[in-house]
């Protein structure tokens, strides 16, 4: 988990996270909000150079923009030979926009070469190493976003519900996860100080009773408010086991999980 904030945070980095195979082969889900997306790299000790293949859920900032900065990295060096980008039309939109308007020409002259837009549409199918993915909708009201479910080798399925609430449309991508990645703005308990539903977001407690309800097997609750660094972990994860029988795992910045 390179960061596991929400789109305000300052003293962790915006949610994103690096699905590694047993292959050592790399999928960047997010890039955060900046260039703060090549100090978290750095620290995890991924060299930037083996990040060839980026999957982006939607356009918010806090998402999105840190894929300018691999861009460019990869127009200015060696490796990656080529970076694909995966997501769906509206985030190559403004990718391409952003690239445009803010790198040098001589850098938009090598796009062609070195950048590889692979865009999704509902339901499609992909490949990256030995990771097979497939994208969905989650219907979103605020801005077109995609999840994505990827069975990962020795037959483990994670399934990534973007950062907005359980959209029971998508229950069969969901349903029976061994791995279920959840937003949790807020603890419920708290809901009345962070106003998460004003956001479209979800709590702890919410995303624990989909979780159950879903039978999965494993929850991962993250994109939250940054207040309880100290505590998140221990409350976020009291509040989830009232309703959630599987494991919970509130991960911190830079935390490796596991999932074989």
């Amino acid at each position: 988990m390179l960061g596991t904030g929400s789109a305000l945070v300052t003293r962790c980095f915006n949610t994103c996270f690096v699905l590694t195979s047993s292959s050592g082969k790399h999928l960047l889900v997010d890039t955060g909000g900046g260039n703060g997306i090549l100090s978290q790299l750095e620290r995890a000790g991924i060299e930037r150079g083996t990040i060839s293949d980026l999957y982006i859920t939607h356009a918010h900032t806090d998402h999105v923009l840190g894929a300018i900065w691999l861009i460019r990295l990869t127009l200015q060096r060696k490796t990656p030979a080529v970076l694909c980008i995966f997501s769906h039309r509206r985030v190559l939109d403004v990718l391409t926009s952003f690239c445009q308007m803010l790198l040098p020409k001589k850098l938009i002259d090598k796009m062609p070469d070195r950048i590889a837009f692979k865009e999704l549409r509902e339901g499609d199918r992909f490949e990256v190493g030995d990771m097979r993915l497939q994208c969905f909708d989650i219907h979103s009201t605020k801005e077109q976003q995609f999840g994505f479910t990827a069975l990962l080798p020795g037959d483990i399925r994670l399934t990534c519900l973007g950062d907005e609430p359980y959209n029971e449309v998508n229950a069969r991508y969901a349903e029976g996860a061994d791995w279920l990645m959840s937003e949790a703005f807020c603890l419920y308990a708290d809901r009345e100080r962070y106003k998460p539903y004003e956001k479209n977001h979800s709590t702890a407690l919410d995303a624990a009773r989909d979780a159950e309800r879903l039978h999965a097997r494993n929850l991962i609750l993250y994109h939250t408010e940054e207040d309880t660094l100290a505590q998140r972990r221990a409350r976020y994860t009291k509040e989830a086991a009232t309703v959630f029988t599987g494991s919970i795992h509130v991960p911190d910045d830079l935390e490796v999980i596991e999932l074989g």
